[in-house]
Parts: C-alpha cells; structure tokens; sequence
C-alpha cells in the first residue's frame, strides 16, 4: 500500500516567544515493510535543520529558532511504501541489543495488578512466548475503553491500566511493561495508522508496541486495536516509552497562552 502522510503540529502563543528549541522524530526508516518513497519536514520560520541518529537508531533532528515567535508550525509531508509482513520487522539496523529493551521506566513500571495480568495471560498460552502476547494484546483490546481525552503524555502505564481506558499511548505501555516483566524485550513504537474511515484530520499519530521472540525477530502488536502492524502501520521511531519516540518535543523561552494544535492525514496515493 502506497500512502501519503502529512502531519502538522502548530503552537500558539497568546504572547510571543523569544526562541524555541524542538527535537524531532518525524522520519520513518525503511526495513523490509516498508519503503520511504519521499519525505521532507518544513517550519515556519528560517532555521537550520541538523540530523543526526539517536541511541536506538531513529532520525534525529532539531532546531532553534529566534523569536518573537506569535506561532511556530512544524509539517511532515511525505509517501511510503508499506507491506504485510504479519507484524515482522525485519532488515533494519539495530544498533543496541534487545536486553536494552527490558529496562524498565516510570512510564512502563509494571505494579501489581500489570504484573498479574501478564502471568495470567501467559498461563493461559501455556507459557508459549509468541501466544502469550497475542493474548496479551487481546485481552488489553477488549479490557480497556479507547478514550482520546482519557489521558496526557505524562500517564503511567499503572495509572492507565486502574482507570481502564485511555489512548493508543496508554495502551502500548501497558503491554510493553506486561511484556518486560514476563523477561521479553518490548519497546514502545510512533508512528502512523491509516484508518479508511478517518484519513483526514486524525488529530495525532498512532502509537504500538514491539516484542521480542527467539528466532522470529522483533514483532509488532498494537493492543488499542487488537492487530499486529499488516500494512496499515508506518512506523516512525521506537523508544523505552513515550519519551524516547515522541515525533515532537521541545520546549520555548518567554512567551504565554501556549495552544498545541495537531492534524494528521494517511490516505492511499492514486
């Protein structure tokens, strides 16, 4: 499948900010589901865009811009190429070792009621490592309501599991702490998902979970919607949670009445 994305994020500012440092993670890398066809991010406002690569191999860039800044809008415009791999990912470079992916966070600690779904599940798969997260992302589909106004970026993966809904974030910690405590590597995944009903004006990116299994590689699984990664999914950048694969994070000097704004577009090209 052939997709046309474009993300944009715009702060406001009720009184102008002096300057504004941002760090990006707003372009995907190619493995073998998926081939970036073209891909460019623009702002606002004359800047110098540096890249580079972070620890866990994502694009990196970043930038500072001078103000008075009454607006500042950061656009991600591009194609990929996407195929169904069953949720494999594979042919990608992996610069860390998985055990890196079984340190715990703030984000994905795992407390009591997290730690006894995920024995739960795992007796129920007969311990078989794949069976017990495809069981684990079953049960966190149908256990947990999807509320877009349920949470924040600050949410634990506790917190969330104990008020039983919350966003495609929420979701994704969860399992990556039920995973990490069963011993499997599991990292936290941004990204893109299109949806036929709801390609235009998304309102934010997508958010997913990837495991670990002996002689299979890395796997996705997305528990907000009960699926592994088939096509669908463009994959943007990973992390121990949240805070290591946000597309955008920054923060200004000077300035007030801050309005974060996003809209997102996936839809087939032709």
């Amino acid at each position: 499948m052939r997709l046309k994305i474009v993300h944009e994020t715009a702060y406001r500012y009720t009184a102008p900010a002096g300057r504004a440092i941002q760090v990006l993670r707003l372009t995907p890398r190619g493995f073998d589901g998926q081939f970036v066809i073209n891909w460019r991010i623009d702002i606002d406002h004359d800047c110098r865009l540096t890249s580079a690569a972070d620890p866990f191999g994502n694009a990196l860039h970043s930038f500072t811009v001078e103000g008075p800044l009454p607006e500042l809008v950061i656009t991600a415009t591009g194609e990929v190429e996407t195929q169904d791999t069953k949720g494999l990912v594979a042919g990608q470079s992996e610069p860390l070792p998985a055990g890196i992916f079984l340190r715990e966070t703030n984000l994905t600690a795992a407390d009591s009621r997290i730690r006894d779904f995920a024995k739960a599940a795992a007796a129920e798969a007969g311990n078989d490592p794949l069976a017990t997260l495809h069981a684990m992302m079953r049960q966190l589909k149908a256990m947990l309501r999807f509320d877009v106004d349920a949470t924040d970026a600050g949410t634990t993966a506790s917190q969330a599991f104990g008020l039983g809904h919350g966003v495609c974030q929420d979701f994704a910690h969860i399992f990556v702490a039920a995973a990490r405590h069963l011993g499997v590597p599991a990292r936290y995944v941004s990204g893109y998902l299109y949806r036929p009903e709801h390609p235009h004006d998304q309102g934010a990116g997508h958010a997913w979970a990837e495991a670990m299994v002996e002689e299979l590689g890395w796997i996705g699984f997305d528990p907000a919607n009960g699926v592994c990664p088939a096509g669908n999914h463009v994959r943007l950048a990973v992390g121990l949670d949240y805070l290591g694969a946000a597309p955008v994070r920054g923060t200004r000097y000077g300035g007030s009445g801050e309005t974060l704004s996003v809209r997102v577009f996936v839809a087939p090209t032709g």
